[in-house]
């Protein structure tokens, strides 16, 4: 997937996890230090965005199979719902408080830039299992589905964690330099 980290890439990604991004930061001039605070910002922004993408899909297949199991039961007769009640549904899918992966409450100032890039690598990451119709899927390929997003989002978050870590060793120095002012 091409939100991995690929190390020689010409990506915003490449470079802010490239080793080479917070080699001697106290040597790099103060105007480098903050652009490369601010690239590796915007691409956290970027990841978030794309995460939650993932997990959005995720929360509607994970829905379909509480659903079937019967954890979840529809408001309507049967197996089959109207577009109301899938609404509905989705609605309260969405807004579900007992979501088990949260973010670390990070302020970020900065909105997502590259939104159609983003979302044409979540669409393609999901495309394959048809999960824009999780009713259709058989269980076995339901199952396949949550395991294959899952394991995205886990690559994902991964790359966005080390993004973070990136972005708050280059803070950190700004601060260093506040406090020596």
């Amino acid at each position: 997937m091409t939100l991995d980290y690929r190390p020689g890439g010409r990506r915003r990604l490449d470079h802010v996890l490239d080793p080479a991004f917070c080699d001697e930061l106290a040597e790099v001039d103060e105007a480098v230090l903050r652009a490369r605070r601010d690239d590796a910002q915007q691409e956290e922004a970027d990841l978030s965005y794309v995460r939650r993408l993932l997990q959005g899909r995720l929360d509607l297949l994970e829905a379909e199979r509480a659903h079937r199991s019967g954890e979840r039961p529809s408001p309507g007769r049967g197996s089959a719902r109207s577009d109301a009640e899938l609404a509905e549904a989705l609605s309260r899918i969405l807004a579900d408080d007992t979501r088990s992966t949260r973010g670390i409450g990070r302020f970020l100032s900065v909105e997502p830039s590259r939104v159609g890039e983003h979302r044409r690598e979540a669409e393609l990451a999901v495309a394959d299992v048809r999960t824009s119709a999780p009713a259709e899927l058989s269980d076995p390929a339901l199952a396949e589905a949550i395991d294959h997003l899952r394991g995205i989002e886990h690559r994902l978050s991964t790359t966005r964690r080390r993004v973070q870590q990136v972005e708050s060793r280059l803070t950190e120095e700004l601060g260093r330099r506040l406090r020596l002012a």
